[in-house]
């Protein structure tokens, strides 16, 4: 069915940045048809949007949702503490609690303005049914769209990694249970709603054997590649010492590098490797509130960006990110960007164009996602800037990335209303956190 947003001001996040302050949006079903100023010439049902932005949906490129379920634990932990105190609770992780507290991050996330969500699941304890179909059944509840990672961890501590052996699988069922989550649920289409990728954890967490295999069962099923890499210093000085070069060294050294592969964090980075990354236009998820909480160190978002690596940005898992909205990541980048190099180091479109833009192409969805135009998925977000948080701001792009973030008035998946007036229209949100109340009991 056609529909028609108008009286917005719009942020295209095209090429050439086009903006309207007073606009419209076509819609036909699930594809938009046109944008541009003034009143859209095409008939059909309208829907005023006065005092509103419109912006692409925005793009989640890192979390865990699995730990909506481990809120508020280890507090004031290093990440090495803080993994060793949760990894004993989510050996108790099991398909009713994944998809409780997947559906509350999915919740949550589609509330503050993301329209697709790229989960890395990476534990998966014996006996615990199908973690992925949780995962799948939740995103269909909510009505988002997916990029599920399906993780691995096949080092436990008597391999010297960090995860207890009760925790981790074998390299064989890890790229097996890798393999049947590609076959069973992975759709190549323009308009998919749920995509595979690979995701062996960390250098910290897996064989060397698993990170190449993966990495080949990647590239001959044709799915993309994503891991945790060069979050901390703990982390750079056990790969240095273990394997005599730095994470981002080793991952090239492992074919981890490519186009068709994004990192979660790149925190410590040198030169050479922010040039690796650029030059191999490797994608990084950037997710400030999470490396704040741990206090990992700000990302060289403005060396990545300035030498063509694609960013997007994370609200990563909620253990480490207690707030788990993705529209106040715009404004915790763009803070942090300026804490490392100045108020000039990102400006507040670029911190759109990161929380948009720059995660479709992280997830390789950017001839379908991240702009509005013709052609392209509508799925936008309508952010209402009429309230006492907004008023008087005068530029509208400003408003989302330097204010408090708005509430929604709409926000569309596919054309498909998810929330509208600032409420959950997919879920009854009060149940929704009962259920996620109960599951966290369970696990603690």
């Amino acid at each position: 069915m056609r529909l028609i947003l108008e009286n917005a001001a719009i942020a295209t996040v095209d090429a050439g940045g086009t903006e309207y302050r007073d606009g419209h949006v076509v819609l036909d079903g699930a594809t938009i048809t046109a944008v541009g100023p003034g009143r859209a010439a095409a008939e059909g049902p309208r829907i005023d949007v006065s005092g509103c932005l419109i912006t692409p949906g925005l793009v989640n490129t890192h979390h865990h949702l699995y730990q909506w379920a481990t809120r508020g634990l280890a507090a004031d932990a290093t990440l090495f503490e803080w993994l060793v105190q949760l990894y004993p609770i989510w050996r108790r992780l099991d398909a009713d609690v994944t998809h409780a507290a997947a559906a509350a991050g999915m919740a949550r996330l589609a509330l503050t303005g993301c329209t697709t969500v790229a989960d890395h699941h990476y534990v998966f304890p014996r006996d615990a049914l199908d973690q992925i179909e949780a995962l799948v059944a939740a995103t269909d509840r909510i009505g988002v769209r997916a990029h599920l990672v399906r993780g691995s961890m096949d080092r436990g501590e008597s391999d010297g990694g960090l995860p207890p052996d009760t925790l981790v699988e074998t390299t064989d069922a890890a790229l097996l249970g890798t393999e049947a989550a590609i076959a069973a649920h992975h759709d190549p289409a323009p308009d998919a709603r749920i995509r595979i990728a690979a995701g062996p954890c960390s250098p910290f967490t897996v064989s060397e054997t698993l990170m190449r295999e993966a990495a080949e069962l990647a590239r001959r099923t044709g799915v993309r590649l994503h891991t945790h890499l060069a979050e901390t210093l703990d982390e750079e000085e056990q790969c240095v010492a273990e394997n005599g070069c730095t994470p981002a060294e080793y991952a090239d050294k492992l074919g981890w590098l490519g186009d068709d592969v994004w990192l979660a964090h790149t925190v410590h980075l040198d030169r050479a490797a922010v040039g690796r990354l650029g030059a191999t236009r490797t994608g990084s998820a950037h997710c400030p509130t999470s490396n704040g909480r741990l206090g990992t160190g700000i990302a060289p978002v403005r060396d990545l960006l300035d030498a063509g690596a694609p960013v997007g940005l994370g609200a990563d898992g909620a253990a480490s990110n207690e707030s788990g909205g993705l529209g106040e990541e715009l404004h915790q980048a763009l803070l942090q960007a300026r804490q490392r190099g100045g108020p000039t180091a990102l400006s507040v479109r670029e911190a759109l164009w990161m929380g948009t833009m720059g995660g479709a192409r992280c997830l390789g969805r950017h001839g379908e996602l991240g702009s509005i135009e013709p052609g392209k998925l509508a799925d936008l977000a309508v952010w209402d800037l009429t309230g006492l948080r907004h008023a008087g701001i005068d530029d509208p792009v400003a408003g989302l990335v330097l204010g408090a973030t708005p509430p929604l008035k709409l926000l569309l998946v596919g054309g498909r209303t998810v929330v509208a007036d600032g409420e959950l229209r997919t879920g009854d949100e009060a149940a929704i956190a009962r259920e996620l109340a109960a599951a966290s009991r369970r696990l603690r």
